[in-house]
């Protein structure tokens, strides 16, 4: 049987910032300097047309006061998803720290020139990587991919641009809840909760 005890650092009302967004950028800051690989790897749930979750991983790249922003092919499973049922959830896991903030709220695609910025500063393979992969299309092989690469390669010679089918997604979240590990499983659970446009902050039962 796998089990480990959590003994975190103690997380109550009085300890929180009253702002979740500088609460949460405390919390990701610290998991950037102490976590070894992907500190910005959520796990983002959709659901789909006939109520279907569905689960995956993607990167957090961008967060504020206005949301929390990744980026993906609108064309996707996940693009299809949030286009009919923008409601979502997003979670944030760090066992390094033994904690983890989930979110819950509603996605909407950036502006056209927020995505244009971050894909001009992706790593070239990635530009074209956009355009050669139909994401989650079924594909016969990885020499079809390949292919597809060579061939955008050859078309993009100076400049790439942003396919029109690829950018951003900000959720705007109504709920954040930060969790802490604590020890004989009696975790540390504190709610934001957006209530008549204000915070309200609340500690959950583990």
């Amino acid at each position: 049987m796998i089990r480990r005890e959590y003994e975190g650092i103690p997380l109550d009302k009085k300890s929180v910032d009253p702002n979740p967004f500088k609460q949460f950028s405390a919390w990701f800051e610290k998991a950037v300097r102490d976590v070894s690989l992907d500190a910005n790897a959520m796990t983002l749930s959709t659901v789909s047309e006939d109520g279907q979750p569905a689960t995956r991983t993607v990167l957090l790249k961008e967060f504020d006061e206005s949301g929390f922003v990744f980026y993906t092919n609108y064309r996707s499973r996940k693009g299809h998803h949030i286009q009919n049922n923008s409601r979502v959830s997003m979670t944030l896991f760090w066992p390094e720290l033994m904690r983890q903030i989930h979110v819950e709220g509603n996605a909407q695609k950036v502006p056209e020139t927020q995505s244009d910025e971050y894909f001009k500063s992706r790593p070239v393979a990635s530009q074209l990587g956009a355009w050669a992969s139909s994401q989650s299309e079924e594909v016969e092989s990885r020499s079809v991919l390949k292919e597809k690469m060579k061939e955008y390669e050859k078309k993009f010679v100076d400049d790439i641009p942003r396919p029109p089918h690829w950018g951003g997604f900000r959720i705007v979240p109504h709920r954040i809840e930060f969790w802490q590990g604590r020890l004989n499983r009696l975790h540390d659970r504190i709610c934001y909760s957006l209530e008549e446009e204000e915070w309200v902050i609340k500690r959950l039962s583990p």
